[in-house]
């Protein structure tokens, strides 16, 4: 039997389904037909702009961003996707954080909803640092389509995955 290591936890019958599209080889195509647009994001420079973008729209009292970058250490097999990461220094007779978020180099090329939704998931941990029920409250309010846009992603890398592709750096 197929193991699908990027969708541990979904109902046995939705992975049933999964794995009938792999075996019809039509779940590349599916996805391909699904999310054909792809983004502009290439730059660590783009994806900073991108990303203040949406947090200026969804959580303009969160605290602001110093670095936003696509990482090509971030391995996709051990699930990070992305990261984010608070810093504090002490600066003279103050505290001082510094909030940086780290995409996977492999966003660089997904199509752009999946870039949308990992950017979402990684600006929703500055108010929310658990994947609890107020993260995932959060997460819908930036993308009301966030859960499909998940699922959606995680059958993405199974696709590259038995495409050959690696996701590894």
């Amino acid at each position: 039997m197929l193991q699908l290591k990027y969708l541990g936890g979904y109902p046995e019958e939705l992975l049933g389904r999964v794995r009938e599209l792999i075996e019809q080889e039509r779940l590349g195509e599916m996805l391909a037909r699904k999310y054909a647009e792809a983004h502009e994001v290439r730059t660590d420079r783009a994806l900073y702009d991108y990303c203040c973008e949406l947090k200026q729209r969804f959580m303009r009292n969160a605290e602001p961003l110093s670095k936003v970058a696509y990482d090509n250490r971030l391995q996709v097999i051990r699930h990070a996707l992305g990261t984010h990461t608070a810093v504090s220094r002490v600066q003279g007779g103050r505290l001082k954080a510094k909030r940086e978020i780290r995409i996977a180099s492999v966003f660089r090329e997904a199509p752009a909803d999946f870039l949308r939704m990992i950017v979402v998931h990684e600006l929703a941990h500055l108010k929310e640092k658990a994947h609890d029920k107020a993260f995932y409250q959060l997460c819908t309010h930036m993308a009301p389509d966030y859960h499909q846009l998940e699922f959606d992603l995680r059958l993405w890398l199974t696709q590259q995955e038995l495409a050959g592709r690696t996701l590894e750096p």
